[in-house]
């Protein structure tokens, strides 16, 4: 099993790395296939089902859907460009994606939200059509939004997990225990294992120079976020906390009136940084997703900022240990907040940034496997509500939390020798059944819990 540490830390843009990029990505994927097929298409339509409907429009999926039928891209994005091209779009009544000819689209009647029942793949689930001359449909393509980013056609989920054609890597462990068996007989990390892995698919100097560019833009993230003022968009007036408090902590340092527990306030204050700009629809970093994009990157930034003889030239193998406990939770469960409530997104973040963490701070593999179930386990359960289907409330704090919980799991691991109760890999597969057992007003549709309790205007 291969996942690249560039799969799971993707560059991108806000609110949803499965609600906003996701569909940018199967729209992008669908016109390749207009751009290969031996007929003309004369326009296009989309239908958006399940969570990708109740919750699309304040995760900005119909914004996405358009913008990527209209060619754009997660990591290229340009908002400024992006909203030119939404204008022109809705009073042209079409888009104009490189490569092909003007398709008809009008947002209001060829986008359509289906809340009906999800479609059987995944809970977010959307079918992409290509239109003749008439308006029949010529070419049709179900698309799923797994999480984090990642986007598989019907055809693509139903061949399975097994399905990489890839090179053969080094070290393919599928669980924790394969992980942890093959540091042992390596004598390698588990960054180590890693990056052989990844350098097996690729080459040391691209492997350097990408990791050198997710912490820059998640860092970005993080100075912008802190330096930002400001109401959220959206319409529930969520007004930007991170730079107040951030500049509070600022104010407070060197006077000697901060209680040991505001360390704690450091953590979050990098989080919602992050989460805030998210919601903006800013530029971030999935990890793995962006409703979770807080947690690693704050937990880097508290290790460079206040732990000493921390040092920015191991802050790969910080972001390799994570990928590679983040690539077990998504092989073996999920990261999809539709499919598993919150506890696989904030969750699986906190276990990556646990384990990134002690592996660090001079952590073994067995304590960073500690750290990585400790910090999932107390994530159990976890639902995903957003309020008014926004990345705002409570995703905001509960990133600034999953760093705290992430600290604090890491640093119990590296007061003991590695050895404990619950097994990761018990620990995953237990967040997978929780998903399974849990109810769908609690995944992402913002039918249940904190997004029916709380007024949305």
């Amino acid at each position: 099993m291969f996942l690249s540490v560039f799969d799971m830390f993707k560059v991108g843009v806000g609110p949803s790395s499965s609600h906003t990029m996701g569909p940018m990505v199967a729209a992008a994927r669908f016109l390749d296939r207009l751009r290969a097929a031996p007929f003309t298409a004369h326009g296009v339509r989309a239908s958006l089902h399940g969570s990708l409907a109740f919750t699309g429009v304040g995760h900005a999926t119909d914004r996405a859907t358009i913008l990527g039928l209209a060619g754009f891209d997660p990591e290229t994005y340009d908002a400024e460009k992006a909203e030119a091209a939404l204008t022109r779009i809705r009073a042209e009544h079409r888009v104009t994606p490189e490569g092909l000819s003007p398709l008809r689209f009008d947002p209001d009647s060829d986008l359509v939200f289906d809340y009906g029942p999800p479609l059987s793949g995944h809970a977010n689930g959307m079918i992409l059509m290509a239109t003749d001359a008439q308006g029949d449909v010529i070419l049709q393509e179900t698309y799923y939004s797994v999480g984090g980013g990642f986007v598989l056609t019907e055809e693509e989920l139903a061949q399975g997990k097994d399905t990489d054609t890839g090179p053969p890597v080094p070290y393919p462990f599928k669980s924790a225990a394969e992980m942890l068996e093959m540091a042992k007989t390596s004598g390698l990390t588990i960054a180590g294992m890693k990056k052989s892995n990844e350098i097996a698919r690729g080459c040391d100097n691209s492997l350097k120079k990408g990791l050198t560019r997710i912490w820059t833009v998640m860092n970005d993230c993080i100075e912008r976020g802190l330096a930002t003022e400001g109401t959220l968009p959206g319409g529930l007036g969520v007004k930007r906390r991170a730079k107040g408090i951030h500049d509070a902590l600022m104010a407070e340092r060197g006077m000697n009136l901060n209680a040991p527990h505001t360390i704690n306030d450091w953590m979050s204050v990098y989080a919602m940084a992050v989460n805030e700009e998210n919601a903006a629809g800013g530029q971030v970093v999935t990890a793995p997703t962006n409703g979770a994009a807080g947690v690693v990157p704050a937990v880097i930034r508290y290790w460079l900022d206040h732990v000493p003889g921390a040092s920015a030239s191991r802050v790969d193998e910080f972001l390799l240990t994570a990928a590679a406990i983040g690539g077990l939770v998504k092989y073996n469960a999920s990261i999809s907040g539709a499919e598993a409530g919150c506890q696989a997104e904030v969750g699986s973040a906190s276990a990556m940034a646990a384990a990134g963490l002690c592996a660090v701070m001079g952590g073994t593999a067995e304590q960073i496997e500690n750290a990585a179930e400790i910090a999932l386990e107390h994530h159990l359960g976890m639902t995903c509500d957003p309020v008014k289907g926004l990345v705002q409330v409570p995703c905001i704090e509960r990133n600034g939390l999953g760093a705290v919980k992430a600290v604090s799991a890491a640093s119990l691991a590296l007061r003991g020798d590695g050895t404990h109760f619950v097994p990761l890999d018990a620990c995953i597969e237990t967040m997978r059944q929780t998903g399974l057992d849990m109810s769908e007003k609690y995944k992402e549709t913002s039918l249940g819990g904190l997004a029916v309790n709380v007024p949305n205007c």
